[in-house]
């Protein structure tokens, strides 16, 4: 059975350099890694003792869970004047991660109380590609899909995966014709065995069932 699970939304590419994610007093953390995709966000405190409420970009956070090494990157806009929270941390050490209702709950080594975990509300959560489970067969990560080429049984190009839909019972893929750049000009199939014959990570191409005329 042909799948997608996602792994990220957020973040298409599913890469992010070093310098997106420092930030003051963290120049001993780790560089954040070359197959860094976000996963998550942290949405402020939880409980008193340092942990944080994450919400997944995933029905299924197992990437989180996967990884022990979760990697900030710090919200958008200047911290509030004045205030006494540490230096942002580059790198959080996870002890403990569980799902709690429609998110997750985490704490680590560097939040040692409330203050510390508030303020880090809407930084970005990154891990490592190389650490998510790997997917039961037939099953793929959004991550993985996004940019492989897409072409029909006649071996015509149809474009270029730029994204996927979650629509609740499946996925779709979203192609972007070469030559194109207009939303009303993609190309929308359905990742289902029905029109997927096969997807092959290695030489980044997709083969479907799918006519030209079905794609205009």
């Amino acid at each position: 059975m042909t799948r997608a699970t996602m792994a990220t939304t957020a973040n298409p590419a599913g890469a992010a350099t070093a310098a997106s994610a420092g930030g003051p007093g963290d120049t001993e953390a780790p560089p954040l890694p070359a197959d860094a995709v976000e996963v998550g966000r942290v949405m402020g405190a939880w409980g008193v003792k340092g942990g944080i409420r994450v919400k997944p970009f995933a029905a299924d956070p197992q990437a989180l869970f996967a990884s022990k090494r979760w990697f900030l990157r710090p919200p958008e806009g200047p911290r509030p004047a004045g205030t006494q929270a540490p230096p942002f941390p580059r790198l959080l050490r996870i002890v403990t991660a569980k799902e709690h209702g429609d998110g997750v709950v985490a704490t680590a080594q560097e939040l040692a109380d409330r203050d510390a975990a508030e303020a880090l509300k809407g930084a970005a959560i990154l891990v490592s590609r190389a650490s998510f489970p790997t997917p039961d067969e037939g099953e793929f990560y959004w991550i993985d899909l996004i940019g492989l080429q897409v072409h029909n049984r006649a071996d015509l190009g149809l474009g270029e995966v730029i994204g996927l839909i979650e629509t609740g019972p499946h996925c779709v893929l979203r192609i972007q014709p070469a030559g194109t750049a207009t939303e009303a000009q993609e190309v929308l199939i359905p990742f289902v065995d029905a029109y997927v014959d096969g997807v092959d990570l290695t030489a980044r191409r997709i083969v479907v069932d799918w006519e030209l005329d079905d794609a205009s």
